[in-house]
């Protein structure tokens, strides 16, 4: 699933990403663990110096902002999935992080699991980009979220 996005889509996805960032430097103190899993997943986007700059936030001070309609919030949630499988691989830590981030966008506990249950299989299997996300928007579809 490594960056097979075109531009704009990987655009979306780091708009995404810096939002998540928000939240967790917004909370406090956040854990080691929290903040070396969100700079891997930087490392894996390719973040560059134009990135930090186009996203016009101070770290320290970023807001974290919820997705206003339900057609954004699923966007954000695939974006999420996207960050998770860049690496092939889903760390407890990412979970975590999806967990939290997922309650804040206002869906129940566990829903990323059983998310993650409901795709992990298929987007391993060698699942197109675009099946992963039709995968997410039926998933909450189906469920009601």
């Amino acid at each position: 699933m490594k960056n097979r996005l075109n531009a704009d889509a990987l655009e979306s996805v780091k708009k995404s990403y810096f939002n998540i960032l928000a939240l967790f430097l917004s909370g406090g103190v956040t854990e080691s663990r929290f903040v070396k899993c969100l700079l891997k997943w930087g490392f894996q986007l390719g973040l560059n110096p134009e990135d930090l700059t186009k996203s016009g936030k101070n770290f320290g001070e970023a807001p974290f902002t919820k997705p206003q309609d339900k057609v954004d919030t699923m966007e954000a949630i695939y974006h999420l999935v996207y960050m998770i499988q860049l690496d092939q691989v889903v760390e407890d830590v990412e979970l975590e992080i999806a967990t939290i981030y997922s309650q804040k966008l206002g869906f129940p506990q566990g829903t990323v699991t059983e998310l993650f249950k409901s795709i992990t299989t298929e987007a391993y299997d060698g699942a197109a980009e675009g099946d992963v996300r039709k995968k997410v928007i039926d998933f909450l579809k189906v469920n009601g979220l």
